[in-house]
């Protein structure tokens, strides 16, 4: 992992844009973040990132953060040393994949977060588990097929955008957890859209392609995003 360059006053940050993530993610500032992810990367780290993205927000770009300041208005002192607690929760970011370097010696950071891993999701207290179990099968059944397929789609096309082939799309959104029919049927039309400049890329009604499998309703579709 490279070195955080802390030389300077400030970091330069940056927001890390990524299509398949942000299409299945949750906001920083979200209810999810701070029940699921807090036990997860701690409560230094998960203020870090809410701060963050607000302060992107705020700026509508990348923004010079102070590690002096940023560390005192956490309560984390106003040490910015290897060992510090704000370097500390800003290598915690990397580690888990919520941050990565950026251009010229910035760091670039998500501004949506993932759903939680099945690991991570197992190893969380066993209340915060249930409840974490709870609300991924709420989020899978809240929608009607027509509103799962549209979310699939998304993901596709973002996909076949950084030119992802089928077989490649199909298996990154089995591992998103999406019912491999509905996955089959989204990788195609998400391929076909983005080799023929002339057809629309709005998910639109989502209804299936003549070529796409049959839907095997016989299994409920797990669209939760708990990707291993």
């Amino acid at each position: 992992m490279t070195a955080l360059d802390l030389t300077t006053p400030t970091l330069t940050i940056e927001p890390w844009t990524d299509p398949v993530v942000d299409s299945l993610g949750h906001a920083p500032r979200s209810t999810y973040v701070e029940r699921f992810w807090l036990p997860v990367l701690g409560p230094s780290t998960t203020w870090l990132v809410r701060l963050i993205d607000a302060r992107i927000e705020a700026a509508g770009g990348p923004i010079e953060l102070d590690l002096t300041a940023t560390s005192a208005a956490m309560g984390l002192g106003r040490g910015k040393g290897r060992h510090s607690p704000i370097v500390r929760a800003l290598h915690r970011t990397r580690q888990f994949g919520l941050s990565r370097p950026g251009f010229d010696a910035a760091l670039a950071v998500r501004r949506t977060i993932p759903p939680l891993t099945r690991s991570q999701a197992d190893r969380l207290p066993v209340a915060l588990r249930a409840e974490h179990r709870r609300w991924c099968e709420v989020e899978r059944d809240a929608g009607t097929l027509d509103a799962q397929r549209r979310r699939a789609r998304r993901v596709a096309i973002a996909l076949a955008d950084l030119g992802e082939d089928i077989p490649s799309t199909e298996q990154r959104l089995h591992r998103f957890g999406i019912h491999p029919a509905v996955a089959r049927e989204a990788a195609v039309w998400a391929h076909r859209v983005h080799a023929d400049g002339r057809l629309t890329r709005a998910p639109g009604s989502a209804a299936p392609l003549d070529s796409a499998p049959p839907l095997d309703t016989a299994h409920p579709l797990d669209l939760g995003g708990d990707a291993a």
